[in-house]
């Protein structure tokens, strides 16, 4: 049996469809919804779900939602999953299985489907070049989503005030003992606008900084992605690939200027897709 937890801050526009992926599934046993700072409805529709822990978290902090859920968990492994996702049917009861056939595996996560049919022109380019880069197809990386085994959640004592759990926790396990689960699948709504899109990919990378500069990351891993790019750049993909580099370099400035003043940071959030 499993324990689900989904943490949401102001998600009344998409909590509905992720619960109603998650209720049906067989072989969970808790299911927790960690409300935080929110000021719009959330909360009351979460409410409704009678097989649904709802906890309502003054605090809007994502970690802090991650930390006060884990203490209603009751089984392992513990799904992590984003609310403006959509888990695949039978996924929860195919994971755990996996993992029980295969104990070195610590981390896993459903494989992504990003669905960019309603984003703009710009953003398909940049999705295109970034799905097909080494270590986006190296697991869990981008899925909105992670699952722990109980011999992998004692690799860390809490989640730390970041603004990247995912990477953070990412950065516990080597690489075997990460994966993506084949034949299960997470539903994600990739951004309509190029604004958004830049506003959290500035996020993730920012995270990624924060990390470092906290040394909380024991193990950076460098992204080998300069050969692939040079690759896709003589290639029949050349304009998506240019689009791609310049957004990531526009984002890859942006994220050194939030740096400068992360005490202050306001968490950026995609709104076009909801």
């Amino acid at each position: 049996m499993a324990s689900i937890i989904v943490p949401a801050h102001n998600e009344a526009a998409v909590i509905q469809r992720c619960l109603d992926s998650l209720v049906t599934q067989a072989g969970v046993d808790t299911l927790i919804v960690a409300c935080n700072g929110c000021t719009d409805n959330t909360f009351e529709l979460v409410k409704a779900y009678s097989d649904v822990i709802c906890l309502n978290i003054d605090k809007p902090s994502k970690t802090n939602a991650l930390n006060e859920a884990e203490k209603h968990i009751s089984s392992y492994p513990i799904f992590y999953l984003d609310a403006d996702t959509q888990l695949q049917a039978g996924a929860i009861e195919k994971i755990t299985q996996t993992l029980k056939q295969n104990p070195q595996l610590k981390l896993v996560a459903p494989t992504p489907k990003i669905d960019i049919s309603k984003s703009s022109w710009l953003v398909r380019q940049y999705y295109k070049i970034w799905l097909s880069l080494p270590y986006i197809k190296s697991g869990v990386i981008a899925t909105c989503s992670f699952i722990v085994t109980e011999q992998g959640r004692k690799r860390f004592d809490h989640f730390p005030d970041i603004i990247n759990d995912d990477r953070f926790i990412h950065c516990q396990f080597t690489a075997n003992e990460v994966s993506n689960i084949a034949g299960t699948e997470i539903y994600i709504q990739a951004p309509r606008s190029l604004y958004s899109l830049i506003k959290i990919k500035t996020r993730a990378r920012l995270g990624n900084m924060q990390l470092q500069q906290l040394g909380l990351c024991p193990e950076p891993k460098q992204k080998p992605y300069a050969k692939s790019m040079k690759a896709l750049l003589l290639s029949k993909h050349c304009v998506a690939a240019i689009v791609y580099y310049s957004i990531a370099s526009l984002i890859r400035v942006r994220s050194w200027i939030q740096l400068k003043r992360i005490a202050n940071y306001t968490w950026e959030k995609d709104l076009s897709s909801r």
